[in-house]
């Protein structure tokens, strides 16, 4: 592994618009089209929303204001002083795509850009970039948090910590760049074993993760799950969940939540039990196939082939 070179440098966009002066802006823009491309583009138009960055007379207009609001000079300082360097996740996110590289070496590695923008998108993903949206990263005693609480729950925005950026990165290239989820994907078994293949790369691509950062969990969301496992599972088959193809029901066990809606209001569950077993019984599945690969195991799409050969029943 280690004579795959890979070697991420993290572009910091968010210094360059932190130190951005209002006499800068139409100069700084043509520049940023230049140097940051499609990324650029999508940040003025989809994360800050004030249009393409092509109109030049607005953008200076947008831009001035923006500079002078209390709100985002805050912000800036807050991403600067919790971020001085990105070193450490270069590190982390080389050694993920040495894995990725391995397994599938066709991969083109994205460019990696950070950037604030408002609390908007955490970990965007684009033409040829990856974005890192470090004011979604600030730690979850961050002063910004609680006052999102209508558009970001706590329980999503405790997650916004440090240790989240390498798992969140690795991810969404995952999810949205080598493997979407396909239309074959439709009951809930499908979508277990899509979740769990999902998180099982994560198991090999990120050695030193904890199992609760990759899904996640809290240590006490964690203890419950492992506790109630074949409890969650005898459930899934006495409510002929497996091969349910009501989205109204499946999303409920796939879902960001505080808890699981259908084991009672206000409960001590889990979230995203559906991702977790699946998870399990991917787990279980290449244990008992040792000759798998992650390549293999990708191209495998039949869901019940899977959980047969797994012969996963709860434990």
């Amino acid at each position: 592994m280690s004579d795959i070179a890979v070697e991420v440098k993290i572009e910091r966009f968010d210094q360059e618009l932190g130190n951005l002066q209002p006499g800068d802006i139409l100069n700084k823009n043509r520049k940023w089209q230049q140097q940051y491309g499609e990324f650029y583009t999508d940040f003025m138009v989809q994360m800050l929303k004030i249009g393409s960055p092509k109109d030049s007379v607005n953008v200076q207009k947008q831009l001035q204001y923006i500079l002078q609001q209390k709100e985002f000079n805050g912000l800036s300082a807050a991403v600067q002083k919790k971020y001085p360097s990105m070193s450490q996740y270069e590190k982390e996110i080389s050694q993920a795509l040495r894995y990725i590289k391995y397994y599938f070496p066709e991969y083109k590695i994205p460019r990696f850009i950070t950037y604030f923008s408002g609390f908007e998108y955490q970990t965007p993903i684009g033409e040829d970039y990856v974005g890192i949206g470090l004011d979604m990263f600030l730690g979850a005693d961050s002063e910004f948090y609680p006052a999102l609480i209508h558009s970001i729950p706590l329980y999503i925005s405790r997650r916004f910590a440090p240790e989240y950026i390498t798992p969140r990165v690795i991810e969404v290239i995952l999810r949205e760049d080598l493997f979407p989820m396909g239309e074959e994907v439709q009951n809930t078994l499908q979508h277990m074993i899509y979740n769990g293949k999902i998180l099982y790369a994560m198991d090999v691509l990120l050695e030193d993760v904890s199992d609760e950062i990759k899904i996640g969990y809290t240590s006490e969301q964690m203890a419950w799950v492992r506790k109630y496992q074949s409890d969650i599972w005898s459930w899934f088959i006495q409510e002929n969940l497996l091969y349910s193809t009501d989205w109204n029901r499946i999303q409920k066990y796939f879902s960001e939540a505080p808890f699981t809606p259908e084991l009672g209001e206000r409960n001590e569950s889990a979230p995203k039990l559906g991702s977790y077993m699946g998870w399990m019984i991917v787990r279980r599945y290449m244990e008992k196939h040792p000759q798998e690969t992650l390549k293999t195991l990708f191209a495998k799409t039949d869901a019940q082939q899977i959980m047969e050969a797994s012969k996963f029943k709860g434990k």
